[in-house]
């Protein structure tokens, strides 16, 4: 899982570390697939939540080929607003719903 700042889509440093890590497990297991979860925290309307969603699983999953995994080995999923990891309108809660998780699938 990594996290985003407000409005963002960008991997930092802490980020990249993070995706290494999940590059490195991927390697490790050549025949499983993942999926790439983005998320937003409740504010911004149901569409922009979705679309910066998008933007983060995506950014996600180039740094993840980027890194020499196939992207074909991933996909990608926006959740928007609609699956916040914490539930409650302050600051707190919406940097841990500016998300992204990658999930295993097989």
């Amino acid at each position: 899982m990594i996290y985003f700042d407000t409005d963002r889509s960008n991997i930092d440093d802490v980020d990249a570390a993070a995706l290494r890590a999940q590059a490195e497990w991927l390697t490790q297991y050549p025949n499983k697939r993942a999926t790439v979860e983005g998320h937003a925290d409740e504010r911004g309307t149901r569409e922009y939540n979705l679309a910066l969603g998008e933007r983060r699983a995506n950014a996600a999953k180039n740094y993840l080929s980027s890194l020499g995994i196939d992207a074909s080995r991933l996909n990608v999923v926006s959740y928007g607003e609609e699956r916040p990891a914490a539930v409650s309108s302050d600051e707190t809660a919406w940097a841990q719903n500016r998300r992204a998780v990658t999930i295993t699938i097989d």
